[in-house]
């Protein structure tokens, strides 16, 4: 039980509230931040606050697949779009990484991550190709890819939400 001045609140209350707020803010500022990771941490939270259960650890578990699934699709809709457009997979993986590097370097992933790959995938494509219009569409084929990418981390949220939904009220 928590007091809160004339109130109380029972720890799996607090802790439902916390997670579906942490959850939201992961569904619906997905292009900035890791949201799939947000949701999933806000998932283990609420684990260890309210406890697991037999229920609790399996929808946890089903939670962390698809959180795992989501973040590898991500990368591989924006490669596969940029490879579709002529980018050799080497240049595709060196731009992916260059993005890797980019979160890290600036931590607000559409600014470090994002900008970086484009950046490097279209530099790369241009001295290589030697033609600005042919590095252009691999880098619009890696922007159509992270737009991909986008929809369906929507996706994989909100269904990792629901099965949050059945653990925490069932």
């Amino acid at each position: 039980m928590i007091h809160i001045g004339s109130y109380t609140i029972e720890i799996e209350q607090a802790a439902r509230g916390i997670a579906i707020v942490m959850m939201a803010v992961g569904l619906l500022v997905v292009p900035i931040l890791p949201g799939l990771v947000i949701i999933w941490v806000s998932a283990l939270g609420y684990g260890i606050a309210a406890g697991f259960g037999v229920l609790g650890w399996v929808m946890f578990g089903l939670i962390t697949v698809l959180m795992l699934a989501g973040s590898i699709l991500d990368n591989v809709l924006m490669g596969a779009q940029a490879h579709k457009e002529g980018a050799p997979w080497w240049v595709v993986l060196i731009a992916l990484a260059s993005a890797i590097i980019g979160s890290l370097a600036i931590p607000i992933p559409i600014i470090g991550g994002i900008l970086a790959a484009l950046l490097v995938l279209f530099l790369i494509q241009w001295m290589r190709l030697k033609d600005a219009r042919k590095a252009l569409a691999s880098m619009r084929g890696m922007l159509v890819g992270c737009g991909w990418a986008v929809v369906f981390r929507v996706i994989i949220g909100l269904v990792m939400i629901g099965l949050w939904l059945i653990w925490a009220w069932a």
